[in-house]
């Protein structure tokens, strides 16, 4: 809701004579909660019933976090606009411990991430990760009930919604790789919407659009699945973008990286180009490993 929000309130400042209505709906991805993502249907859980209420005129556009969107759109739909990205780092999120760093061996950490159980195990093999779902009022009060020593959040979820003072410390992506798409917000519509492309193409943040693409396509070259421990974040330094990425074993034991850099205006090649250096290191074998655990 605070996205739609946001979205609203950034296109009546573009066009002050519109009126703009926000439809709420619940997804399947809000209603089930007891059981992690990769076994319940992944990130499509979260978009299907918005794009039903615009392939029936309901709707004229669906705000989404971009890291909740599948890779594959369906047939009819396209993304339209990126916002600029907000802080794309992960966040650690405690009431009695500094960093991942100070927690004791045995201490209980949640995540609803494979990627984050994987980034942490590697690094953190004496922690006990737990699975972690809901919204955010429901992960911090069940951290603050001690059903969790700390939790791993998203950083721009938790500034968005006024709780930053809830972060302990911020995780850099040296110790812990964004997830693709982390930090933006994009703007769905239906393909044949060209009225609405032009309506909402000043919300297109050029740079964000250009990075989200390589990390995207990258994931789509190994299926864009949740059930597999995947990373992918890229940057932009003048006409450059550098992309780094990672596939993990959700235990952390195996996990393979590449770090590359390639033109900024040529996203999909540098996110296919990463993709090939993850496969020449035995990306294929950890994805193996990965759907034979799911």
């Amino acid at each position: 809701m605070w996205q739609a929000e946001h979205v609203r309130a950034r296109l009546v400042a573009l066009y002050p004579d519109c009126n703009i209505e926000i439809l709420g709906m619940t997804t399947r991805g809000d209603q089930i909660l007891d059981r992690t993502l990769s076994k319940v249907g992944g990130k499509g859980l979260f978009v299907k019933e918005l794009e039903v209420a615009m392939a029936e005129g309901r709707a004229d556009l669906a705000v989404h976090s971009l890291k909740d969107m599948p890779m594959e759109l369906p047939s009819g739909f396209a993304l339209t606009a990126v916002l600029e990205r907000e802080d794309p780092r992960d966040a650690f999120v405690s009431n009695d411990y500094a960093s991942l760093d100070a927690l004791p061996a045995g201490a209980v950490v949640g995540t609803s991430s494979l990627r984050r159980q994987a980034l942490i195990a590697a690094r953190f093999p004496q922690l006990q990760i737990k699975p972690l779902r809901g919204n955010l009022d429901t992960r911090l009060a069940k951290l603050d009930r001690g059903e969790y020593a700390a939790i791993i959040l998203a950083a721009a979820g938790l500034k968005r919604l006024g709780l930053a003072d809830r972060i302990k410390a911020l995780i850099e992506p040296e110790q812990s790789l964004p997830a693709p798409g982390q930090g933006a917000m994009a703007i769905e519509i239906r393909a044949d919407r060209t009225d609405l492309q032009q309506i909402l193409a000043p919300l297109n943040h050029l740079p964000t659009a250009q990075a989200v693409t390589a990390e995207r396509t990258l994931s789509r070259a190994f299926g864009g699945s949740c059930q597999i421990p995947l990373a992918a974040f890229a940057t932009i330094a003048g006409d450059q973008m550098r992309l780094r990425a990672m596939i993990g074993t959700p235990d952390g034991k195996q996990v393979v990286t590449a770090d590359a850099s390639g033109a900024a205006d040529a996203p999909d090649a540098l996110g296919r180009k990463i993709a090939e250096a993850l496969e020449t290191q035995g990306a294929a074998a950890i994805l193996t490993l990965c759907k034979e655990d799911s």
